[in-house]
């Protein structure tokens, strides 16, 4: 959104109003309801493998035979965790697909009815009661009450493009080898009239400077995101032999060290204007929580610290792949700051990672079937590296230029 900075004068608290609250906290509340419908299936993974699954091999429902034979869906607990798995992989690809056509629809259509549309029409096929109905109720508020534009509030777009080109968040990424080349030119002003950029194509937000090697990177690094997002209760249920309700309150720990890693590795990117470096030492530290997880010990204490770290490390950087980097990638001087492509981008690096998504979710039920959970740690870890390297020009990019500045500084004392 290109209004981050109405208020250029007085306070930093001056800069913001209630409309920026609002669009805050609608958007933010959108997706916790999404994230929310999402959850759902993976918290009660436990009980649908055990409902699956004949009694000899599940001792918690006692069914005569006679019933299982007829009616039973698969003949061991394995085989309904494939299943599981591949039911996994078929939303990912369908929630791939979707990323891919809803970055594209949101660059051409108004954002609030892409939006609300898609919750309300999500709602209508999930399979759980309370977090459909929940979800369907916030997209009719967002419908009616998010601002997408500063027109809709009734600043001119002319008012909203200076707003914008001075605005101090600028974008982290460019074509430029050099930031000092780089001239911003947010907008093509003839006279008094501003030429407002068009969406670009699907090929061209392709081609942009990074766009393939974030998604790349991320399409790995999300493999193991969702990976702990959809198999962590079950290991938690399946490792340890705890309950189920204890495993879903447990699973939440790695959720909040994504929310606290994701918001003050943002902030430590923003301080130092570049987002690769401070990805490279979180993955980094993240193959060591990876490794510490692997080994945890039957205690809920320790397991639910060490989930908290390797959320903080895994988590984290996927929350600003997905988001800030994303933004930074759709906002690019080589495209003139142009709005119309944000989304475009968005889609590709977020579809691209639930495509690696779709895929590790039946790699997982199949290497815990084939080999144990330690063998899809070691996975994981093998994911975490590539992302690494995917990401590897940037980062020695960034780092030069971190480097040179440093140096130009010093020279300048």
């Amino acid at each position: 959104m290109a209004w981050p900075n109405i208020f250029r004068r007085g306070t930093l608290l001056s800069q913001f109003s209630h409309h920026h609250v609002v669009v805050f906290l609608l958007t933010f509340f959108s997706y916790s309801l999404l994230h929310a419908s999402r959850k759902t299936f993976s918290n009660v993974k436990v009980s649908i493998s055990k409902q699956w699954t004949p009694s000899p091999f599940n001792k918690s429902i006692e069914l005569p035979v006679e019933i299982w034979s007829s009616n039973h869906l698969f003949p061991s607990a394995e085989e309904a965790t494939l299943f599981l798995g591949t039911l996994d992989t078929i939303f990912l690809f369908s929630y791939a697909v979707g990323l891919f056509i809803s970055g594209i629809i949101g660059d051409r259509l108004n954002l609030r009815w892409v939006l609300s549309f898609g919750m309300c029409s999500s709602a209508l096929v999930y399979a759980f009661l309370v977090t459909a109905a929940v979800q369907f109720a916030g997209g009719i508020i967002v419908f009616f009450g998010l601002l997408v534009s500063p027109e809709e509030i009734g600043l001119s777009g002319i008012e909203a493009e200076e707003n914008f080109e001075e605005d101090s968040h600028r974008p982290l990424i460019n074509g430029a080898e050099n930031e000092d080349e780089a001239e911003p030119n947010y907008s093509i002003q003839e006279g008094s009239a501003v030429t407002q950029v068009k969406a670009i194509s699907f090929y061209q937000a392709c081609c942009l400077p990074g766009v393939i090697a974030y998604s790349l990177a991320y399409a790995c690094l999300k493999l193991v995101n969702y990976s702990f997002f959809f198999w962590l209760p079950f290991y938690l249920s399946n490792n340890f032999g705890w309950k189920e309700a204890e495993a879903d309150r447990l699973s939440i720990w790695y959720d909040v060290g994504g929310i606290i890693g994701g918001t003050l590795q943002g902030f430590i990117s923003d301080v130092l204007q570049k987002r690769a470096p401070v990805l490279a030492l979180s993955l980094l530290l993240a193959v060591g929580s990876l490794v510490g997880y692997s080994r945890s010990p039957n205690d809920k204490s320790v397991n639910a610290l060490l989930m908290t770290v390797t959320g903080f490390f895994i988590g984290g950087p996927s929350n600003m792949i997905s988001s800030a980097i994303s933004a930074d990638l759709g906002r690019q001087e080589l495209i003139a700051g142009s709005s119309e492509a944000l989304a475009t981008v968005t889609g590709i690096v977020d579809g691209t990672g639930s495509i690696g998504a779709a895929v590790g979710q039946y790699l997982v039920s199949l290497i815990q079937d084939n080999l144990g959970w330690m063998w899809v740690f070691y996975f994981f870890i093998l994911m975490t590296s590539c992302t690494i390297l995917f990401i590897s020009p940037l980062i020695v990019r960034e780092i030069c230029y971190l480097m040179q500045r440093r140096q130009a500084r010093i020279l300048s004392d």
